[in-house]
């Protein structure tokens, strides 16, 4: 315990002993450790009580184990080791005596986490998981480089609401037993400090709304609030729903900022609370770390404002910037997030296209999020084993008849004329497009190629849960049999920020001095998921809603031993 905290107990009078400032996945994990520990806590969001569990509810639910029995069965051999080495040729640590310090101890802690206590914590909540592993961020480069080596992307059973439950129960159990209360249309505006110490939270409370989960809620303000606790743990997201602050932290590696997004998350994925625990005397770091999806389809039943969805692709689509130019090697669907992010920032469009027929969109093209995979999200057994049938998965199918980014023609000239009609205007040449597919058809006629997307996807046949569900046999673009032809046009989808407040490994939030700032913690997003940062500059997948868990779990046992 902080001595001054201490003294604070006695003299003040305390609405809690923890306030935690977010309902989010991370909030929730730590609430449920306080909770267990005995502790009081006051759970704020600014959003109606239909939101809770943030961001994590929409997800897809996936998670990265090392070793775990799912990679044993489908023949995987993976180790602490291999991970590790992927997780830092990822991250690629370069600010080691600064921004990076702590949060290069958080990976350590994170990969340790993955490869052991993390699935038989979870597993004894009742969190299960689909047994084909995914294989995402396959890298291409070498051994060291960016990339997972093997599979590791673990879809919990009920996707992101069957990973939400287990801790959303936990959290209500507290309430029915009078340790937590839950404050819904508390919008912080700062963090309190007497005597150098954060000692409470004060702000508006905002009108009552009955809004649906991830629709705009009302800010009008209706009351000030002020409360007072020992220790307040921040988890209140990223920056992704705010254009504005996301473009302001582009950093020029990237390329220029796009002037058209998407966005991956609601509005109120804000960044307020960087600022507001900044200014408190938190110290922020790696705010040019950032983690966009280039994949991103508008969304034709839209829920919240520029509303996207990812492709999560498999390997087989040809990949084509705004002119028609082949993205170069290694930038194949699933490789690369940011190298692909950085390279179409760079041609001066920010957008891109998948050309690919209809044989590999039924097998490879699966959807982000749980409301586009009703069959893993309503755990549906019968529903999962028809999308080794053929057709389309019907979520698929709904945005290849009503999308405005879908383009299916018979023909590459009429394919062509729908790509440039759709942009407004004649940088695909139609010529030149058929050059580069019929170069890369030609490829197909031998077993051996020096295509290296064609090599990769014949590897990537060679594990059992690719060719089972995810990835097309080998043929011909322009082969009639497999179509018809489909263009989609990518555009840039905001998600996640990978910097944040910096924290030590009890996730307390430090100082420009890099001393904690006494009764602050953050976990989750705000936090980087770790150290203000542990992904670096680039994510391995399957890491993000793992990251909330980690950080929200050790911010609440830390908080619950300090107060």
């Amino acid at each position: 315990m902080y001595p001054i905290a201490a003294g604070l107990r006695q003299g003040l009078m305390m609405d809690a002993d923890v306030i935690v400032v977010g309902a989010g996945l991370a909030g929730l994990a730590a609430t449920a450790e306080l909770a267990d520990a005995g502790k009081k806590v006051l759970l704020l969001d600014q959003e109606p009580e239909a939101s809770l569990g943030g961001q994590a509810f929409w997800s897809f639910g996936g998670l990265m184990f090392v070793n775990s029995p799912e990679q044993r069965r489908m023949g995987i051999k993976d180790s602490r080791d291999l991970a590790m080495q992927d997780w830092l040729g990822s991250a690629g640590f370069d600010r080691l005596d600064d921004q990076d310090k702590w949060a290069r101890q958080w990976a350590e802690a994170y990969v340790d986490f993955a490869a052991g206590e993390k699935r038989p914590w979870l597993h004894a909540q009742g969190v299960r998981f689909f047994p084909i592993v995914g294989w995402a961020e396959r890298g291409g480069y070498d051994a060291a480089g960016h990339g997972n080596s093997v599979p590791r992307f673990h879809v919990t059973w009920g996707t992101g609401p069957g990973l939400v439950a287990p801790f959303e129960r936990r959290v209500r159990e507290a309430v029915e037993k009078g340790l937590v209360q839950l404050r819904f249309r508390h919008r912080v505006d700062e963090l309190t400090v007497s005597g150098g110490v954060v000692d409470g939270v004060s702000g508006k409370i905002l009108e009552p709304s009955s809004v649906a989960r991830g629709v705009s809620s009302s800010r009008v303000e209706v009351e000030d609030f002020e409360l007072k606790a020992q220790a307040v743990i921040v988890t209140s997201g990223g920056i992704g729903g705010n254009h504005d602050l996301v473009r302001a932290n582009w950093p020029e590696r990237l390329g220029k900022a796009p002037e058209h997004m998407i966005s991956g998350v609601p509005a109120h994925v804000d960044g307020r609370m960087l600022g507001i625990t900044q200014t408190a005397g938190g110290r922020v770091v790696n705010e040019d770390r950032m983690w966009h999806y280039t994949e991103g389809i508008h969304n034709w039943d839209p829920i919240w404002p520029m509303h996207g969805i990812r492709i999560l692709p498999g390997p087989s689509s040809l990949w084509f910037d705004a002119t028609g130019k082949r993205l170069p090697v290694p930038l194949f669907p699933g490789f690369d997030t940011l190298g692909t992010l950085a390279h179409i920032m760079k041609t001066g469009h920010d957008y891109s296209w998948f050309v690919l027929t209809q044989k590999i969109i039924e097998k490879e093209f699966t959807l982000s999020g749980q409301e586009q995979n009703p069959d893993l999200t309503n755990k549906d057994i019968r529903g999962v084993l028809g999308r080794a049938r053929g057709g389309a998965p019907a979520p698929v199918q709904a945005f290849m008849d009503k999308g405005v980014d879908f383009i299916i023609r018979d023909n590459l000239a009429d394919l062509v004329r729908g790509m440039n009609e759709l942009t407004g205007t004649s940088l695909i040449d139609l010529a030149d497009l058929e050059r580069q597919i019929v170069a890369r058809d030609r490829e197909m006629d031998n077993t051996f190629t020096k295509d290296a997307q064609i090599t990769a996807l014949r590897g990537a046949r060679n594990y059992r849960g690719d060719k089972l569900i995810r990835v097309a046999s080998p043929h011909k673009i322009l082969d009639p049999k497999a179509g018809p032809l489909i263009a989609v046009k990518l555009n840039i989808l905001t998600r996640k920020s990978l910097g944040g407040l910096q924290t030590d490994l009890d996730s307390r939030v430090l100082r420009a001095d890099g001393t904690p700032l006494p009764g602050v913690y953050a976990a989750g997003e705000v936090a980087g998921f770790g150290g203000g940062g542990i992904h670096g500059y680039r994510s391995l997948e399957g890491t993000f809603v793992g990251g909330c868990l980690f950080t929200g779990r050790t911010a609440g046992r830390a908080a619950a031993k300090a107060v």
